[in-house]
C-alpha cells in the first residue's frame, strides 16, 4: 500500500493549531519528548510495518 501524499486530515488548520498548542510552554527537551510519544502512538495506530518503513524513508 503506497503512502497517502494528498491532504487527508479533516480541518487541517485546526489540527495544526492543536498540535502547536500542545507544545506551548514546553522546553526543547519536553517538546522533543512529546513528539516522540506522538510518533509512537500514531505508529501503533497505523500498525502496518511496511507503511511505517515507507514513512521513515519518505521522511528521511
Amino acid at each position: 500500500m503506497p503512502l497517502t501524499d494528498i491532504p487527508n486530515i479533516p480541518d487541517q488548520d485546526g489540527f495544526y493549531q492543536e498540535l502547536l498548542a500542545a507544545h506551548d510552554g514546553l522546553g526543547k527537551a519536553e517538546s522533543d519528548a512529546l513528539n516522540a510519544r506522538l510518533i509512537l502512538i500514531l505508529s501503533n495506530q497505523i500498525g502496518d510495518r511496511a507503511i511505517l518503513s515507507a514513512a521513515l524513508k519518505a521522511a528521511a
